[in-house]
């Protein structure tokens, strides 16, 4: 990933694309944050492709929260501007699952974990988030998996 960030920043520039750079560079600020941060945790290699994408996930949601706000307040046009950020976010996330490959994904977890009952939500939850990081709405997912393990 970001390898392929890296080739987007200077194909950017080499087109004189400002905003397209800008976000670009403040994804690349992210990924750096990111980085320092698994450092300090005793990772000297970096962030994972894995936790680069729900790096991404939450610039999106951040974007997608911001440009809610725009429209509700009469902004028009920074809601515009989030949402054209939010298209070149997306570009380098892996694909999202639709429900459907959710729901599967969920019930093989659910039965490789031999998990039962509500109480085992947050092991469910755990495994989902290191196994399907960046591919996978989270907050659509609880309930799938709370459905999931109400029977």
């Amino acid at each position: 990933m970001r390898e392929e960030l890296g080739a987007a920043v200077k194909a950017a520039m080499k087109a004189g694309d400002k905003e397209r750079l800008s976000t670009l560079r403040m994804m690349s600020a992210a990924v750096k944050d990111k980085d320092i941060a698994v450092r300090y945790e005793g990772r000297p290699d970096g962030a994972s492709d894995g936790e680069l994408a729900e790096v991404f996930a939450k610039l999106v949601k951040s974007r997608e929260d911001s440009a809610k706000l725009y429209d509700e307040g009469g902004r028009p046009e920074l809601a515009a501007k989030e949402r054209a950020e939010i298209a070149v976010v997306r570009e380098f996330m892996p694909k999202q699952m639709d429900e459907a490959e959710a729901r599967a994904a969920i019930a093989a977890l659910v039965a490789e974990l031999g998990a039962a009952g509500p109480k085992d939500m947050g092991r469910v939850m755990a495994a989902l988030k290191a196994r399907f990081a960046g591919e996978m709405d989270f907050g659509a997912a609880s309930g799938l998996v709370k459905a999931a393990l109400a029977g």
